[in-house]
């Protein structure tokens, strides 16, 4: 006869341990659900400021600018835009307006996944992400994968700011797309000179674009000024996601009486 094999209480305790630290640890890395962020009227701006546009160089903007309050747009041209410069009509304060609704939107949304500060190396899933320090920095390349969900939707929460080094770079993969992701500023972003990136910037003071930073998505700033030299902007667009082939269907074939 076979006997049960007992194993010591302190050894089951231990085992039960690990199994939840490791519970924990794997739960730790899948990130949560976001939900796609509104922009509203704010959509069709590639900038947007609170207190001032300045650029120097040949700036080229895809998209419509406007800044509210403060209406001051200087450096255009050398720069070119080719939507509407709304200086600071209505359609500005209504986009401004929205902005701010976007960018609570996207603040208020969890939970959230903590990463490091430091993206650069990284690869993500789509979820809502925050860093323990409020603040994130982006040192080389960190790859957004959508999974091959066209609409996968990627937020990045900061209290602070968020900062990028020279030639550093947002790549996406797997059929994830700039216009769904959003990165929300608690005070002011920086990117670095030759910087490419993608999404949308949401920030709540101000956002400095340094020599030849590029950006796919919008630079939108709720109360500070815009600052660009020698920049590339061009605002998302979600490609259109094709409906799903559904096969016809064929009648059965009766066979005649005889």
């Amino acid at each position: 006869m076979t006997r049960p094999i007992r194993l010591p209480a302190t050894l089951l305790a231990a085992g039960s341990a690990l199994v939840l630290a490791i519970g924990v640890f794997t739960a730790g890395l899948t990130a949560s659900a976001a939900t796609p962020v509104g922009l509203g009227t704010a959509d069709g701006f590639a900038v947007l400021a609170g207190s001032a546009i300045t650029n120097t160089g040949t700036t080229v903007i895809n998209g419509d600018i406007g800044t509210f309050p403060t209406t001051t747009i200087t450096g255009f041209p050398p720069g070119t835009v080719t939507g509407t410069n709304h200086a600071g009509d209505a359609v500005t304060q209504g986009a401004k307006t929205d902005l701010t609704t976007a960018y609570n939107n996207a603040a208020g949304q969890g939970p959230t996944t903590t990463v490091p500060t430091e993206l650069g190396g990284s690869t993500l899933t789509p979820g809502i992400y925050t860093a323990a320090s409020g603040t994130f920095g982006l040192t080389g390349t960190v790859t957004l994968n959508g999974g091959g969900d066209p609409n996968a939707v990627f937020i990045f929460k900061m209290a602070s700011t968020l900062i990028t080094a020279t030639s550093s770079r947002v790549s996406l993969i797997g059929s994830a797309q700039s216009c769904n992701i959003f990165w929300q500023v608690g005070s002011s972003a920086t990117l670095g000179g030759s910087t490419t990136f993608r999404g949308n910037i949401l920030a709540l003071t101000s956002i400095t674009l340094v020599t030849s930073a590029t950006v796919d998505g919008r630079v939108l700033a709720r109360n500070g000024a815009v600052t660009l030299d020698t920049n590339t902007i061009t605002k998302a667009t979600c490609a259109a996601v094709p409906a799903p082939t559904v096969a016809p269907t064929v009648a059965p074939t009766v066979a005649p009486t005889v």
